[in-house]
């Protein structure tokens, strides 16, 4: 290619990166790019940290950034890229695969032999990668080769191999607090290249309340759902401003992404939160991680199946009805599902909190489950067995056995366990609820089983 045209494709490929990077979402073209600009996470970039510090004095190590969305793991992985002159390669992890990897490492160890210059990998969602593309990296993070920034909104003690894992610091991030959120919102109203002051934007208070109320503290959301409020908003005559109504905003964050994803850590802990409020017998925290979890679009019957399964874990014979409660509960969400089903669901939750608790039956079927991994299984007693043939008549099936029917009390002294382990107690009942007549009646039985 002639010099002249090599200039023009040159010129032409910049022109094209500039309007480019001028069309792209907002919370791409406000993105910081230098450590001062960055703005939350005081806590991990803090003056003293040992982040901070390491970036200061160019020691990046591997890392892995764990947080929600929209609090700055990517423009952090970049900015520390750039703060420390390292070539930054950036791949997805949805759709990289372990050859676009070789292909860095390539690259990589050229730069570092022709040009003594350090590379910085960074991949997006690692918690994508599956094992095998894990171990292909690896050996190269292990060799100092390149520097690994992985990004994740997953706990990466679940998703990244333990090997890799142990070669990474991991730092966490937190959703942005809403003065954090604020300043970055302003600065993008305020930006005439970048952001939206050519607009002459005017946010009215309940609409700007709402905004950063509904963004949950992910900045990718806020500044999108501004640009889109800011557009669609009407011009008033008089003033020439670009107003922003509460209407407006909430269409603009109608289709917001909830801070929820139902095959992630969020799904286990809301979870984890519901049933402990519940166990800890809290209406009120019961009923908002409920809420919490329905609004963020989780499977109803699963969170009915798990409040199934807590009465009888926590609640058990304490409360019989707390079962009957539960099953109603799935039965009536089956029948006329969400959102009509939703106060079914708060109705057995709330009963569920209220519920006097006891974890004996839990414990019982627990050391039950333990003795029979543990020992031998022992044979069913002949005298409890059943005689269908003359044959087991003959072996003593039945022999001895005795019809509780026929007894006072409808109880008698034969054992029904084996006879190695025939003195051994599960069940024992504790004193609340429903289990304190358990409690006293079964304390009755073995006395009288005993005689």
């Amino acid at each position: 290619m002639k010099s002249k045209d090599r200039d023009s494709a040159d010129l032409f490929d910049y022109s094209l990166k500039k309007d480019m990077a001028l069309s792209a979402p907002l919370a791409s073209r406000m993105r910081p790019q230098a450590l001062t600009e960055f703005v939350g996470q005081s806590d991990l970039l803090g003056k003293n940290s040992i982040l901070a510090r390491a970036i200061r004095e160019d020691y990046v190590m591997s890392m892995i950034l764990w947080g929600p969305p929209g609090c700055g793991k990517t423009t952090l992985a970049r900015i520390i890229a750039r703060e420390s002159k390292a070539k930054f390669f950036p791949l997805s992890a949805v759709s990289a695969g372990v050859s676009d990897l070789r292909k860095v490492v390539a690259a990589a160890r050229e730069l570092r032999s022709l040009h003594s210059k350090r590379s910085i990998m960074f991949i997006d969602e690692i918690h994508r990668f599956n094992k095998a593309q894990q171990d292909a990296v690896l050996p190269f993070v292990e060799n100092g080769l390149i520097t690994l920034i992985g990004a994740t909104t997953e706990n990466p003690s679940f998703e990244v191999n333990n090997a890799l894992l142990s070669r990474c610091r991991v730092y966490v991030l937190n959703p942005l607090q809403s003065e954090d959120l604020e300043i970055v919102l302003k600065r993008a109203l305020a930006d005439a290249e970048k952001g939206l002051a050519k607009y002459n934007p005017f946010i009215e208070d309940d609409a700007w309340n709402f905004l950063l109320t509904s963004a949950q503290g992910d900045a990718r959301i806020a500044l999108n759902a501004l640009e889109y409020a800011v557009i669609s908003g009407s011009v008033d005559e008089s003033g020439g401003k670009r107003v922003v109504t509460l209407a407006v905003m909430e269409d603009a964050l109608q289709h917001r992404a909830m801070l929820y994803d139902k095959n992630g850590e969020q799904h286990y802990d809301l979870i984890s939160a519901l049933h402990k409020s519940m166990r800890n017998s809290d209406p009120d925290a019961t009923l908002y991680w409920l809420a919490r979890m329905i609004a963020g679009g989780e499977d109803p019957l699963y969170i009915v199946r798990r409040i199934v399964r807590f009465a009888s874990e926590d609640i058990g014979l304490a409360d019989p009805n707390a079962l009957v409660q539960a099953i109603n509960a799935y039965n009536s969400v089956h029948f006329i599902g969400l959102p009509e089903g939703e106060l079914a669901i708060s109705q057995a939750a709330v009963y569920m909190a209220l519920a006097p608790k006891s974890n004996a039956l839990y414990k019982a079927m627990n050391n039950v489950k333990k003795d029979i991994k543990s020992e031998k299984w022992y044979a069913v007693p002949k005298h409890i067995r059943n005689p269908v043939t003359d044959l087991m008549k003959q072996e003593g099936y039945g022999k001895g056995y005795k019809y509780a029917h026929d007894y006072e009390n409808s109880i008698t002294s034969m054992t029904c366990l084996p006879e190695e382990i025939k003195d051994r107690v599960y069940f024992t009942p504790s004193e609340s609820g429903w289990e304190s007549s358990a409690y006293q009646k079964l304390k009755e039985l073995r006395g009288i089983s005993a005689d």
